[in-house]
């Protein structure tokens, strides 16, 4: 890989990591669902903004695919983005940015579930391994520390899930760029969020944030929008076309370390145990990325008409232009 090529999905993973501590700070002031609805009604614009520019207005019609795209902008967008900042009230940033980087695994056993495309016994063998470092960072490696796993990490496995269906759904839509794709499942998505902030704010299970609020929350607010969800995604998509899915998957496992390094400047000391788990999971992760990677560039194996390659995508609306 050229050095100048294996930039773009790097600056993007590092964008990415650096996410998780950034609107963690966030929560404090706004809370999650109100700040996932801002963050995505921006960026739901600057989304349709690029599309209309590239793709004309034409583009925004679902073409008769409107309940599959209002289906996976919901459990994508929505359901991803809300329970990712739901469980940063429950768990660390470098605890939610482990279970981001298990992505492109879920998203083999989705593809199994859905398209019978079944993963070798290898790659569930380090799925367990994976899973297993994440809960030694999570539990520090005492049985005592497993009630740390809780609401925080049962929100981040539906997290997970939500967008491996959402990635998954990317591959059904064959005949639409990748940008119309992230586009319109961003409105559908910014649509229920909205929805689902004026409802809450309504009867009183979160306040609506107010001037202040927001001004104190901006500059997390636009790292989120412009960095997170527009210069990373632009980043990645580059990288994915010039180097394949494949390849440019390896780069989302160091998300997580790159929170770690983050938490670690601003003043976390983590225990060995914890570094030791975040390394498993690492090391399980690339592993199951190359057997992936193996599997694809096997000539004996056809690939399915309907299924792309198997993409890993930490941030939504990272599934624009492949």
């Amino acid at each position: 890989m050229r050095s100048r090529t294996a930039a773009y999905p790097l600056l993007a993973v590092l964008s990415w990591g650096m996410m998780f501590p950034i609107l963690a700070t966030a929560l404090a002031r706004v809370d999650p669902l109100n700040l996932t609805t801002a963050r995505y009604l921006l960026a739901a614009v600057v989304l349709v903004a690029i599309l209309l520019l590239r793709e004309g207005a034409g583009a925004l019609r679902p073409g008769g695919r409107a309940v599959e795209v209002v289906v996976l902008g919901a459990v994508g967008f929505a359901g991803f983005n809300l329970l990712t900042n739901l469980a940063l009230e429950h768990a660390a940033p470098q605890q939610v940015a482990l279970f981001v980087a298990t992505t492109p695994v879920i998203t083999q056993l989705v593809r199994w579930a859905r398209d019978g495309v079944r993963p070798t016994p290898l790659l569930l063998v380090l799925s367990l391994v994976a899973l297993l470092g994440v809960g030694l960072v999570i539990t520090r490696g005492s049985l005592a520390g497993l009630g740390q796993f809780g609401l925080g990490g049962l929100m981040m496995i539906g997290a997970v899930i939500g967008w491996a269906v959402y990635t998954h759904g990317a591959s059904r839509f064959g005949a639409w760029s990748p940008l119309r794709y992230s586009a319109l499942t961003a409105l559908a998505g910014t649509a229920a969020l909205l929805a689902a902030s004026v409802l809450a704010d309504g009867i009183g299970w979160q306040h609506a944030p107010g001037a202040a609020d927001l001004a104190a929350v901006a500059p997390q607010l636009a790292y989120a929008v412009v960095v997170g969800a527009v210069i990373a995604v632009l980043a990645w998509n580059t990288g994915v076309q010039r180097l394949g899915a494949a390849n440019a998957a390896l780069f989302m496992n160091l998300v997580p370390v790159t929170t770690f390094a983050v938490q670690i400047a601003r003043g976390y000391r983590p225990e060995p145990v914890e570094l030791a788990g975040a390394a498993i999971t690492i090391a399980a992760l690339v592993a199951a990325n190359l057997v992936t990677r193996s599997r694809t560039r096997a000539p004996s194996l056809p690939r399915p008409a309907a299924v792309t390659d198997p993409v890993a995508v930490v941030a939504p609306a990272a599934v624009a232009d492949r």
